[in-house]
């Protein structure tokens, strides 16, 4: 009897470790964090969208999957977003090869915002939001209005308002894209 409660008792206890081992091995120590969710807040994945460049051809955010993007909403007609344009273009001219930066204009046309970018001089990529559907899906109030967007598509920060300066983007961008 005693021999026989002992194989029993150490076939029980073998039974329990051999399970709690496959279940230990099926469960990963580190879990992976859900992927954010699209929007259009800080820590949020930024909302795709696709509209037309200035040479007519359809440009989409997702285009730039894997890039930094500096995503500026702006219009002809605001002196603040005037203003900033030149910063933008140094901007554009020395980070280039590290951020894209795209440029919505929402509300004018396309040969005035052609205009408007062959008389400052501005070469940066340019989409046309002429009914605004974009600004209304980022939910922009103010212009100008940038989104510092990640490698990963995750929006890091949000300037809400003109930049003083090249240095003040650089700044800005260096903080929210290491």
């Amino acid at each position: 009897m005693d021999g026989r409660i002992k194989t029993i008792l150490v076939a029980v206890v073998a039974l329990l470790l051999t399970s709690g081992l496959i279940v230990t091995g099926c469960v990963s120590s580190t879990p992976t964090p859900p992927a954010p969710m699209e929007g259009t807040e800080v820590g949020k994945l930024a909302s795709d969208f696709q509209l037309p460049g200035l040479d007519g051809q359809m440009v989409a955010l997702s285009d730039f999957q894997g890039k930094a993007v500096l995503l500026n909403f702006w219009a002809t007609w605001d002196g603040p977003s005037r203003a900033e344009m030149p910063f933008l273009q140094q901007v554009h001219e020395e980070k280039s090869g590290e951020v894209v930066l795209l440029a919505v204009n929402f509300g004018g046309s396309q040969s005035e915002v052609e205009g408007f970018m062959e008389n400052l001089d501005l070469s940066f990529l340019t989409v046309l939001d002429t009914d605004e559907r974009m600004a209304q899906q980022y939910n922009i109030r103010i212009i100008p209005t940038t989104f510092f967007i990640d490698r990963e598509g995750v929006i890091q920060d949000i300037k809400i308002g003109a930049f003083a300066s090249e240095s003040e983007i650089i700044a800005q961008l260096d903080k929210a894209i290491p």
